[in-house]
């Protein structure tokens, strides 16, 4: 099992001030770079067509190749797919490190961020800022690599590119030395229980 992590008072203070700062930009469309459990990511609301369109204009990325999302909890999955398998209860119990899931069949998402046969990756999220901040903003947050499309993943703020930085609308002045070593794993999971691992 991962350790929770633990926060001070001044940090917590710290952290208050930007989930709200990134709430406001999330509510109006906007997107914001922000540390995930993985590596820094951009993010916006995961049911705004528009804001996830702007994603893929501004990584250059085709719409083709589909985007993940995170939410803060089972229920927010719950909530997001036609059904849960059984078997996603147990992977999301035992993953000893971020892992993201694809589901079959969401619902009340962005057209333009689920796969062309119907699936999409959730991941719920174990950084204590993006848990807070979904679950301020009470719905799930897109989640893709801080980069432009077939260029290297950045695996610390330092590494984020002008282009990303000018090309958002605000950006999390928190974890900025954070340095991430690999993304997450990455599990399918159909409808019928069928578990088929795709990135370890």
């Amino acid at each position: 099992m991962r350790k929770r992590q633990r926060f001070n008072k001044q940090d917590n203070q710290g952290i208050r001030e930007e989930i709200n700062k990134a709430l406001t930009v999330l509510k109006q469309g906007g997107l914001i770079l922000y540390p995930t459990d993985t590596v820094w990511g951009i993010g916006c609301d995961a049911t705004n067509f528009e804001a996830v369109q702007r994603i893929y204009e501004l990584k250059q990325r085709e719409e083709t190749k589909s985007m993940i999302c995170l939410v803060d909890s089972i229920k927010m999955l719950q909530r997001y797919l036609e059904e849960v398998p059984e078997p996603a209860y147990d992977i999301i119990k035992l993953a000893g490190r971020p892992t993201t899931v694809i589901y079959d069949a969401p619902k009340h998402i962005a057209e333009n961020i689920i796969s062309d046969d119907n699936t999409l990756g959730i991941r719920i999220a174990s950084d204590a800022f993006c848990k807070q901040l979904i679950r301020s903003f009470k719905k799930p947050i897109v989640s893709t690599s801080a980069n432009i499309s077939g260029k290297p993943t950045p695996l610390s703020f330092s590494e984020i590119t002008d282009d990303i930085l000018k090309g958002v609308d605000y950006v999390v002045n928190l974890q900025r030395k954070k340095r991430s070593l690999k993304a997450s794993s990455i599990i399918k999971l159909t409808r019928d229980g069928v578990v088929t691992v795709i990135r370890k």
